[in-house]
Parts: C-alpha cells; structure tokens; sequence
C-alpha cells in the first residue's frame, strides 16, 4: 500500500473502534448488561454472531465482559428441556424458531472460561452444553442416521443459498403467520429432514468441548463418554456426506442422497477440528488443493466466496444477504479460529489484504457491511457497520501491519 493508503487504512480502523465502542456496545431491552450488538439490519443477537464478543474479548481484556455477558444471555434464555434460542431481540423476545449456531457454542464457552477461569461459570457451561446436546439429539435426529438434522434454511445460517434449493422452508417454518418451534417438523417436500455438514461439525465441536469441560471438572468417566460421542460424528460424516471421488462433503437428504452444492460448509470442518492434521493429512491436503486454492472454485480475487463460483447455483444468486454466491465477513472473521492453526498463514494474509483493500475502496459507498462480491471486491448494500465486518477489517490491519497491536489471529 501506499503512504496514503495506508493512512486511510488507519482512519477507517480509528472510525471503527470508536464506532464499537459507542454504537455497538450497549443494551435493550429485556437485558440490564452489556452486549456487542449487530448492527441496525440485524436488532438483536444472534447466536451465530456470539464469536463477535468473544474473539474482542481475546483482543481487549478489558472487554470481558460482553463475552461472559452474551454468552449467559443464550444460557440464561435456555428452556428446561434444553433448546437454545437462535437469537434474542432488542424488542426483549427470545426466538427459539430455528438453530443458527454456526460456530460450536460451548466451543465459545469453553474460551470465556480460559479468560475467566471462574469455576462456576464452568459448571454452569458445562450443564447447560449436556442439556442442549441431549435436545438436539430428541428432536433433530428423527431419521435415526446418528447425525443431527436440518429441518429450515435458516438453521445454517445461510440465507438464499442454492444448498437450500428444494426445501418447504429454506427460511422458517411460519404456520397461519406464526413462527413454529425448531423442534416442528416441515411440510413434506421430499427432500428434508437433511444432514448438514456444518451443523453436524458444530455438533461435533460442541462435543469435543463438552469432553474438555468434564476433565476440567474431573469427571474423566464423562469426558471419555463425550468424546466417543464425538468420534462418532466424525465416523458418520465420512461414511453419509464424504465423496472420496470429490475430496468433498455434501448434505444428505432422507433418501440418502448427497446435493452436491460446493458451499462453504466445508469450511467447519477445519473451524471445528472435525480433520485432524496428523490422521486426516492426505484428505486435508486434497481438499485444500483441489478446491479452497482453485481459482474456479473457493480462490477467487476475493476469497472466500460463500458458494464456490463455479457451482451451477450461484448463477441464480439474488443481489444481497446471499450465502449461495458473496464473500462475507462472517467468513472471513471465522478464518481467525482455523487458517493459522492448519499451516495457513499465508493464505490468510492475503484473504486479510484483499478484505482491507476491497473495503477502503468501497467505505463511502458502504461502510464495513455485510459481504462483497469474490470477483470485484464490491459490496453490496446489506447491513454497513457489520459487526464481523468492522472485526474483519480492524483484525486484518492489525495482522498486516498497518495499525496498533490489538488485533492478531489466534
């Protein structure tokens, strides 16, 4: 970058910390604590975006609190049977209407407690995290296939996407006008319930936390149990959503077979830790060549797209809020829990320097939104001031050099 672009670079990070910290820090109602909110197109919080506070919290000590915060605002909303909302509104509902975890929750927990080290807080984590596991396995395993199920689109999080394709209800359920409990089974459309890849890589992420958590509290008898649990998972997502002809993995319909949409779901099994890099080397070896670094695919000028560019469905993606074609700040603010850790580095910085660069350009017209287009770099329309949009931007100067050291992967 130039002299000048680099100044600008640290302007629009010096904008964005201060926007945090006097926007998107607050409460609403129904909560006495405060949160790291969204933004204005999204007037709540979502459990998908709870890695919000968690990953400032790792980068600002003195931020704690939003993590603990939002993370009990999940726990405390959890009903007796052990659901978990999606999300809780600034109106004060609790929305219990469909999953959207996204990244393993009790993963996120389980880091608020190695920055808090408070005891109760994870036993209180602890229950909670066998509560919720024991409700998805009641109420999203209902084709006896030892994986949890997608009932709705919205489930995964990812809207508009052509892995949705087909679906009575690639959003919610909605019912005479009302939103229907996650645990409602959808119209009869042939295809649902489905084996998500993603959702069963939280699963198993979740229970690789819970195993830790049991050390932790010593009961080894339950640590060993949760992670035979979770060595399960792994088995049945090769044996029903791995194509070794693909080196891919694919949601599963109730008939068995795989839709070969190439989303970014693929991304969760290295987020989760589901491929190990000693037993799974060769696998995560083809994956990463054959498709995260093929330009037609997931590499493109800006990576990484949220559908590889070259499936058959981004051709119908709609203009904004799309996981079936854009490059989103979730995505790339989620490469933090995995790129470094699988060798790489290098790959990230430059995800890093395409997502500042893209950003700079574009902050009059959009400031930090919600996703840019993979191939140019320009935004659409949804949601400025995004949280994982303004995380991404400031983690990405930070990693690069171009502002102070508050931000660095881990």
């Amino acid at each position: 970058m130039t002299e000048l672009e680099t100044a600008r670079v640290r302007e629009i990070c010096a904008i964005a910390e201060d926007r945090i910290r006097n926007v998107h820090i607050g409460m609403f109602k129904g909560t006495d604590k405060p949160l790291f909110l969204i933004s204005e197109t999204y007037p709540g919080i979502w459990m998908e975006h709870v890695y919000d506070s968690v990953f400032y919290a790792s980068r600002h000590p003195e931020f704690l609190y939003l993590a603990e915060n939002t993370v009990n605002l999940f726990m405390d909303r959890q009903t007796e049977d052990g659901q978990l909302p999606f999300a809780v509104m600034r109106s004060g509902s609790t929305r219990y209407a469909h999953i959207q975890e996204c990244v393993s929750f009790y993963t996120l927990c389980l880091e608020v407690w190695r920055m808090n080290r408070d005891p109760a807080f994870l036993a209180k984590a602890y229950e909670s995290g066998k509560k919720w596991d024991a409700w998805l396995r009641k109420h999203r395993m209902t084709t006896g296939r030892g994986l949890i199920e997608m009932f709705f689109g919205f489930d995964t999080g990812h809207d508009n996407s052509g892995r949705l394709e087909g679906m009575a209800c690639p959003g919610n359920y909605i019912l005479n006008g009302e939103e229907q409990n996650a645990a409602v089974l959808p119209p009869d459309d042939g295809i649902t319930p489905i084996l998500a890849v993603d959702m069963n890589a939280n699963f198993y992420g979740n229970e690789k936390a819970l195993a830790e958590m049991a050390r932790l509290l010593g009961r080894e008898d339950e640590a060993r149990d949760w992670d035979a649990c979770a060595a399960e998972v792994k088995k049945r997502l090769f044996e029903t959503c791995y194509s070794g002809e693909d080196a891919f993995f694919y949601d599963v319909d109730r008939n068995g077979n795989q839709r070969k949409y190439r989303s970014s779901t693929i991304f969760h099994l290295f987020m989760e830790r589901v491929l190990d890099p000693a037993e799974d080397a060769e696998l995560i070896g083809r994956i990463y060549r054959e498709h995260l670094k093929n330009p037609e695919e997931f590499w493109t000028p800006y990576p990484f797209p949220s559908m590889a560019v070259n499936d058959p469905s981004c051709a119908r993606h709609v203009d904004r809020n799309c996981w079936g074609y854009y490059t989103m700040g979730l995505i790339t603010l989620r490469c933090t829990r995995w790129m470094d850790a699988y060798g790489w580095s290098r790959d990230f910085d430059t995800i890093c320097s395409r997502w500042l660069e893209a950003w700079t350009r574009c902050f009059d017209r959009v400031p930090l939104g919600q996703e840019i287009d993979p191939m140019t770099g320009d935004p659409t329309p949804c949601s400025p001031w995004y949280s994982s949009g303004m995380l991404s931007y400031l983690c990405a100067a930070e990693r690069l050099g171009y502002r102070s050291a508050d931000f660095v992967s881990g």
